[in-house]
């Protein structure tokens, strides 16, 4: 996996006052950590964090560029981020740093690829899990797994047992954990509007035509 190169300051003063100041000049205010190191604040520019990260799907590296010799060519994994309840604009991220020779478990996407068989027959693909956890070294992290599902009937699952995974990255769910299944199609008995009015007049025993009001005939003298 490719690292992310990410511009990164190091900012000295914290607080609700000093956040909103950095957010309003276009940052977004951050902290960085890891096992056995002190935790460290930092920013992100607003625009480059979004371009770069913040769209992206699964678990990516990110290596730091700063000025800052202790934060140059650190390597982290985005943890966490606070977003606006309304604007949905990045208030807040956490950094974690990794050693790129120490496993590490993360979630990967899984993609399902291919038009079932089962599908074409008219069956319905439902799709139980979009990401597993998996192990492996952080160069290692897949950007995601792919399931082709082309072969599968109805009534047919893609379980994880079936998955093919790299080299060097083992999964960590149960292997019978259902990731994709195409079920047989529901039968819906649709009663017409015509045939509703009809029954509904033969319980009523009138044989008036629907929609129209029966009337008496007045005698004639």
């Amino acid at each position: 996996m490719e690292t992310i190169k990410l511009s990164v300051e190091q900012r000295q003063e914290r607080g609700k006052g000093e956040m909103g100041r950095l957010r309003r000049s276009g940052r977004v205010p951050g902290v960085f950590y890891g096992p056995g190191t002190n935790s460290v604040s930092v920013c992100v520019d607003t625009r480059e964090f979004q371009y770069k990260v913040e769209g992206l799907e699964g678990s990516h590296l990110i290596e730091f560029l700063s000025q800052t010799t202790d934060l140059n060519g650190r390597i982290a994994l985005l943890k966490d981020i606070q977003h606006h309840p309304v604007t949905l604009a990045p208030l807040h991220i956490d950094f974690y740093e990794i050693d790129v020779k120490v496993p590490i478990q993360v979630g990967v996407p899984v993609h399902l690829v291919g038009k079932a068989e089962g599908v074409t027959a008219g069956g319905v693909l439902h799709y139980f899990r979009r990401e597993i956890m998996v192990e492996c070294l952080p160069l290692d992290i897949p950007e995601s797994i792919e399931v082709d599902v082309t072969p599968l009937e109805i009534n047919d699952a893609v379980r994880v047992e079936d998955l093919t995974l790299p080299s060097g990255v083992s999964v960590l769910e149960d292997a019978q954990l259902m990731l994709a299944s195409v079920a047989a199609p529901t039968v819906v008995e649709e009663t017409t509007e015509e045939e509703g009015v009809d029954e509904a007049l033969a319980e009523d025993g009138d044989t008036s035509e629907a929609g129209e009001t029966p009337s008496e005939e007045t005698p004639t003298e």
